[in-house]
């Protein structure tokens, strides 16, 4: 049976404060290849044995909760919310929310190893960790007061509520500045109006991040300094929410649309500031974004690892497939690919952990695992043959999934041209009044030496 995530603790609690000195003073090169020493703030590509056990709790987890019924979820269109009851019971609802906050108090990193872990079963828990950890959770749990955080976060990182963020509308998509959400005051009280589209929950979730105009004149002119945030619940009166259907892929997950009119929301509802909607839009795009990288990665794997299996036991001309040329050149794309789309998230959950500006690494690590992705299940598809046309198999399932996340949260096409620019020197990384906090263990996952 899986372990949960305080058993995770527990266990690493026990073997680290059994570690030798030769143990913890391990060698490692950073990045920019400097030679450090264990203990010291740089990025080590050993995975630490709490890593390992949390990537190999969320194996079993998908291996029993998930892979013997997501063939039926999909084919169906069913959404089974008891799978997210299941992950809050074994905490990774709230992976890296710090524990005094009602999450588990992993490293970002590890939020990383879970999306890669989940997406490689299949793209709808994925989905549901991006939305509910990395755009809402982690914006509250940055941007939020701390009557917030006891209202909202703690519940969401326990896994008792689910969340969803709420940027997307019929009208306006990379358009952000586009949106028609608006909201007026009204004593210490707001009233929200308008429209979100393609959100992923959006039918079933309990707390929703609303972004909407709070400056007429200065949606005028498109002004994004005019924008603020809200946390919206669900049983508000006013609020209303529907399914999509007819999707593509991500069959068993659920996306949704919700409309508010004249919902009444208290001042304290607000996140952040006045006028900053725009900032923190963009500040949970960039953790929504680490989130998709390392699912995406997640494809990569699970397209290489059918490809592998079938190519080695598929007979063609009294030989197994495995031995063509052509055949191993599509899994050594696939095995590179993994690869870089691995170090990439990897780096960029090395410096959410240091605290460090992220937003390239995030875009970068988005952009090629996404595009990669589709090529990995492509060809994966191309090494069955007939075979991985139908749903006997599950190629063509990540191939449908892995569409979606070329598209949202930034097109390749908005990707492209932001790594242009920062080439270019034409996009900076801007100092935030508010970051992500870096990565703090706590005394029992404390590092010794």
């Amino acid at each position: 049976m899986f372990l949960a995530c305080g058993d995770l603790i527990q266990a690493s609690r026990e073997r680290r404060f059994h570690r030798t000195d030769s143990e913890v003073l391990n060698l490692s090169f950073d990045f920019q290849g400097n030679l450090s020493i264990r203990g010291k703030r740089v990025i080590d590509f050993e995975l630490t044995e709490e890593h390992i056990a949390l990537k190999n709790t969320v194996r079993e987890f998908c291996a029993g909760e998930v892979a013997p019924f997501i063939k039926e979820w999909d084919e169906k269109s069913h959404f089974e919310r008891s799978v997210f009851e299941k992950m809050a019971e074994v905490g990774l609802l709230g992976v890296c929310i710090p524990e005094q906050s009602g999450g588990a108090g992993f490293d970002y990193i590890s939020l990383g190893l879970v999306c890669e872990e989940l997406e490689a079963c299949d793209t709808f828990l994925r989905v549901a960790m991006s939305v509910h950890v990395g755009l809402n959770s982690l914006s509250v749990f940055s941007w939020g007061t701390e009557e917030q955080k006891q209202k909202y976060l703690v519940p969401q990182a326990k896994g008792e509520k689910l969340a969803t963020f709420g940027l997307t509308e019929p009208n306006a998509g990379s358009d952000v500045v586009g949106m028609r959400s608006y909201a007026k005051r009204d004593g210490d009280d707001w009233i929200l109006n308008g429209e979100k589209m393609w959100i992923s929950l959006g039918d079933v979730a309990d707390h929703f991040l609303f972004f909407c105009w709070t400056d007429q004149e200065k949606q005028k002119v498109r002004d994004h300094t005019g924008i603020s945030c809200f946390i919206v619940e669900r049983t508000m009166p006013g609020f209303s929410s529907g399914t999509i259907h007819g999707k593509l892929g991500i069959k068993a997950g659920n996306t949704g649309y919700f409309s508010l009119q004249d919902v009444r929301v208290p001042k304290e509802n607000m996140l952040g500031n006045e006028g900053e909607g725009f900032k923190i839009a963009m500040f949970s795009l960039e953790n929504g974004r680490y989130t998709v990288a390392s699912g995406a990665t997640g494809v990569i794997k699970a397209s290489r690892d059918a490809s592998v299996a079938y190519a080695n036991t598929r007979e063609v001309q009294g030989q197994k497939i495995g031995n063509f040329q052509l055949v191993k050149q599509k899994i050594a794309e696939m095995e590179a690919d993994y690869q870089m789309a691995h170090l990439l998230w990897l780096k960029c959950g090395y410096l959410k952990n240091e605290g460090k500006p992220s937003a390239k690494a995030a875009s970068l690590a988005k952009w090629q695992a996404t595009i990669r992705s589709e090529t990995a299940a492509s060809m994966a598809i191309e090494i069955h043959g007939a075979n991985g046309y139908t749903n006997d198999y599950p190629v063509e399932r990540y191939l449908r999934n892995c569409k979606a996340a070329v598209i949202y949260e930034g097109t390749r096409d908005i990707h492209t041209l932001m790594q242009a620019d920062w080439a270019l020197g034409l996009k900076k990384e801007k100092a935030a009044r508010v970051i992500l906090p870096p990565y703090e263990p706590s005394e029992a996952k404390g590092t010794v030496g």
